[in-house]
């Protein structure tokens, strides 16, 4: 688990993770909850190494965490890549599943790149409709 102390270390964090799962715990060092759950939490960090957990403190990151709606402790983000942020929730000990379950459905292999620009739902897999015709080589 990466402490971060800054904003500019959260934003750094997200962008150097690339494609992989970030999961945030914002946590107070007085909150009797984070203090509860920090051992399942970093279980589960040694069981999931593909992913990245961030820890922000509350009280030496009020600013950000205000502006990102952190509003009781303990409080959870999942991000991705180019997806940005997938799930945010408060989670005790006695609900650590569904911090589990979270990491279920958003941890699966994939791109979050997309579709090309402008490309957007068309089905390019569909067969080619009787209006197209098969493209031509042009003369050099």
């Amino acid at each position: 688990m990466v402490d971060i102390h800054s904003t500019v270390e959260f934003l750094d964090a997200l962008r150097d993770a690339g494609d992989r799962l970030v999961i945030v715990e914002f946590y107070g060092t007085w909150c009797g909850s984070c203090r509860a759950l920090f051992p399942r939490l970093c279980r589960a960090a040694l069981e999931n190494p593909d992913i990245l957990f961030l820890k922000v403190n509350f009280d030496e990151n009020k600013p950000m965490c205000k502006r990102l709606n952190v509003k009781v402790l303990p409080f959870f983000h999942f991000y991705r890549g180019a997806d940005g942020l997938l799930e945010s929730f408060s989670c005790s000990l006695a609900k650590f599943q569904k911090l589990k379950d979270a990491i279920a459905i958003h941890n699966t292999a994939r791109c979050s790149i997309g579709p090309p620009v402008g490309v957007g739902s068309v089905d390019l897999l569909d067969s080619a409709s009787p209006q197209e015709k098969p493209a031509e080589a042009s003369p050099r």
